[in-house]
């Protein structure tokens, strides 16, 4: 299965070894990927490669790749090197990325940055960030359905990216998580579900006996535990297009990627 390369990831990288790359390899592998926005409205991929590059002995904080209308720009190796190396674009002591996929972004994830606003045409970059987002879901192996996080969810407190960015074009953080799947698919020629995943964690306790199923929201999937009433079950977040019971098409999905129906629990 190839995956259509619909643009080109232009290499650009930061000198190493420096505070903005330190030249570390991601540990143990690429597990997930942070959507980000830059923040800073009319400013290019290159624009903000090259700010990386003139304060990179004095600042920290880096992403892997910074996209606007007219280029991917990879400031620090992610998708066009056999070593990713570590970018450094979360906070180390956040729970909620160990919670939800049981690593550290900043050893475990890609940061992919989307330029906005000024004379970026929205649409195009957008179109080049949901399009290098599954690419690397392709090139890792990664779900598109279950392996991108908001820096916003895991920085819930300080930042609103990408939601700022991506409302310059009247798109939202869910509606991103659609047009990966569908991007996803269109490149690799496959047909991956579409649900409305809501990534917000949490836990329920159960009411009747509750079964687990398997990588969908459906009755249909196998059952692969069967919980208890009264035990108490934790979820990563929800869909609301699963299979409709009992009128109810909220579904909880773990953090092994499983679902159970939403009518079982409180």
């Amino acid at each position: 299965m190839a995956f259509k390369e619909k643009y080109t990831i232009t290499q650009v990288y930061l000198t190493s070894p420096s505070k903005r790359r330190s030249g570390l390899l991601l540990s143990p592998s690429v597990k997930f990927i942070v959507a980000h926005d830059t923040g800073n409205p009319g400013s290019t991929a290159r624009n903000n490669r090259n700010f990386y590059e003139r304060s990179r002995d004095t600042e920290s904080a880096s992403a892997h790749l910074f996209v606007d209308d007219k280029e991917i720009i990879e400031c620090i190796p992610a998708l066009t090197s056999a070593k990713p190396e570590k970018a450094w674009h979360v906070l180390n002591y956040l729970p909620t990325d160990n919670h939800l996929f049981g690593f550290n972004a900043n050893d475990a994830a890609i940061g992919v940055e989307y330029c906005y606003g000024g004379k970026i045409d929205a649409d195009k970059a957008y179109h080049k960030y949901t399009w290098v987002i599954a690419k690397i879901c392709y090139t890792y192996g990664l779900d598109p359905a279950k392996s991108i996080v908001s820096h916003h969810i895991l920085d819930p407190n300080r930042k609103f990216d990408p939601d700022n960015g991506l409302k310059q074009s009247g798109r939202s953080y869910n509606q991103l998580l659609l047009d990966v799947i569908s991007e996803f698919n269109d490149c690799t020629g496959e047909n991956i579900p579409v649900y409305n995943f809501t990534a917000q964690p949490g836990s329920g306790k159960v009411i009747h006996k509750l079964n687990i199923r398997k990588e969908k929201p459906s009755t249909q999937a196998d059952i692969v535990e069967i919980v208890s009433p009264g035990a108490s079950v934790s979820f990563t977040g929800f869909v609301d297009n699963g299979e409709s019971v009992n009128g109810n098409s909220k579904w909880f999905r773990d953090q092994n990627g499983n679902y159970f129906w939403s009518g079982g629990v409180v």
